[in-house]
């Protein structure tokens, strides 16, 4: 679960919610007060037609009044003008607006004799003052009704329901179109105000994430927002534990197989007395001392591996190293008669690394090869250029490993198969922690050329800035 991404959907959807009840209840304050004003309206028109009507009374007789009243207040167009079309409201050539054709009249005499109707109403025959609803051609009407007290005529002006509607509409569109175009940017302006306040959290997430084990380190609480600086500070004393846990488990792999060096050798100096004498009898006990005696040192490489101990890394020749690597491991080849052969296309190839414990990954590779080949054969090694760095293959022609224990066999302390050689199982354990350790990576494979055998694939980055920026800082510091 995101958490900027539930913040910004509560955020945002909490004010869409807001906003459409605002904008809800403005539309119903909005209707209503738009129903006052046209109410209002409507009496003010049915008032001036009061005071028309009252003015052509006493100039004009009875019979003329109808034809006046419908020249005056009887909306006059062209028969080609629609005023229902849409487009625009006034009509062309002066004609008026076309909301006028949403506008009747009416006027009685006193004996309810129509002077005036441009409303055709079905409750034409049932006059009372004030509003009311009323039918006609299919419309619903809002009329206004009054009595003239000085001639006694009648006087109704209505309004067609529709142009209310139209007119509440458009100004809820109104209210409601700027809040739908302006969501998108809320989005975007939400989601960016959360982001930059979870920035904090996103800086203790990498430092969290960058620590290895052999570099913990508290972290800094004065960075942290209030809300999170007890997780911190929890944070920080579980860091602190687990770096005590782990130096003990260091200090004390690295005390133990210290310890083991000297009664070791004490043991193996007796056993050698005694296999002068009896050599058959203690000649495999002299081998089971030499074998703890590797397995102790290789603990001590591996516990100087894990803890990152004096890796200062520098300008080296990797093909120097292989080069030195397998002159190292000659007198083994020797031994078994095996050709160890170097394929180099690269001729310099310059990273930054540490260089003894590269030696140790490339001799533990070799020396591995050369005990796991049967005599007579060949154990090829390639350095080839690669992506930002360099790839070492190193292929024997021993029993291979079967593809579902690869991984298994890079384990510490994993040996496939007992019958073949001495080791402890931790030589390609701490050859991949080396590589790992120099930022590179270490697979086994199948031989490509269909022989059988195993070939160990080694890739590592050049990285030659790593030791500009470490020379620089050393620099530094003695300064």
């Amino acid at each position: 679960m995101s958490l900027t991404r539930t913040l910004t959907l509560l955020v945002t959807s909490t004010v869409l919610l807001i906003a459409l009840i605002a904008a809800a209840w403005s539309y119903v304050e909005s209707n209503h007060e738009l129903e006052e004003l046209f109410d209002a309206e409507l009496a003010q028109s049915t008032r001036i037609v009061q005071g028309l009507v009252r003015h052509l009374a006493d100039t004009q007789s009875l019979e003329q009044l109808p034809q006046t009243l419908r020249e005056t207040l009887t909306l006059s167009i062209a028969e080609d003008i629609d005023p229902e079309a849409d487009g625009d409201e006034i009509l062309p050539g002066g004609a008026g607006h076309k909301y006028e054709k949403k506008l009747a009249f009416e006027v009685w005499t006193p004996d309810r004799i129509p002077l005036l109707d441009t409303l055709n109403a079905d409750d034409a025959g049932v006059l009372a003052p004030g509003y009311s609803w009323t039918e006609s051609r299919g419309y619903r009407w809002r009329v206004f009704t009054l009595k003239d007290a000085a001639t006694g005529f009648w006087i109704r002006t209505a309004q067609r329901e529709a142009l209310r509607e139209e007119l509440s509409q458009e100004l809820a569109l109104g209210n409601v179109l700027p809040l739908l175009l302006a969501l998108p940017l809320l989005l975007l302006a939400a989601s960016a105000a959360i982001r930059i306040g979870l920035r904090p959290l996103l800086r203790l997430e990498r430092h969290i994430r960058n620590m290895a084990p052999e570099r913990i380190h508290p972290l800094d609480d004065r960075q942290a927002p209030k809300e999170v600086a007890g997780l911190v500070q929890a944070v920080n004393s579980m860091l602190k534990r687990l770096n005590q846990a782990l130096e003990r488990e260091r200090r004390f792999s690295a005390d133990a197989a210290h310890e083991l060096r000297t009664p070791l050798a004490a043991l193996r100096l007796n056993l050698e007395k005694a296999c002068d004498s009896n050599p058959q009898q203690f000649n495999t006990l002299v081998q089971s001392v030499d074998r703890m005696t590797h397995l102790v040192e290789q603990m001590l490489l591996l516990n100087r591996v894990d803890s990152g101990a004096d890796f200062s890394p520098q300008h080296h020749n990797l093909s120097e190293i292989l080069e030195q690597s397998i002159a190292d491991v000659a007198p083994l080849a020797l031994k078994k008669n095996i050709e160890p052969v170097l394929q180099d296309d690269v001729g310099e190839a310059l990273m930054c690394c540490h260089n003894a414990l590269v030696t140790t990954l490339m001799r533990s590779l070799l020396a591995n090869a050369i005990q796991y080949s049967p005599q007579h054969t060949v154990v090829e090694t390639r350095l080839a250029p690669s992506a930002d760095g360099y790839h070492v293959t190193v292929c024997d022609q021993g029993p291979g490993i079967a593809t579902a224990d690869r991984e298994r066999a890079l384990s510490r302390f994993v040996r496939l198969d007992q019958r073949i050689g001495g080791g402890a199982g931790l030589g390609l354990a701490i050859a991949r922690r080396i590589a790992e350790l120099h930022g590179g990576q270490l697979t086994l494979n199948t031989r490509p050329d269909g022989q059988t055998g195993l070939c160990v694939s080694l890739w590592l980055p050049a990285r030659t800035a790593l030791c500009d920026n470490t020379a620089m800082v050393s620099g530094d510091s003695e300064r």
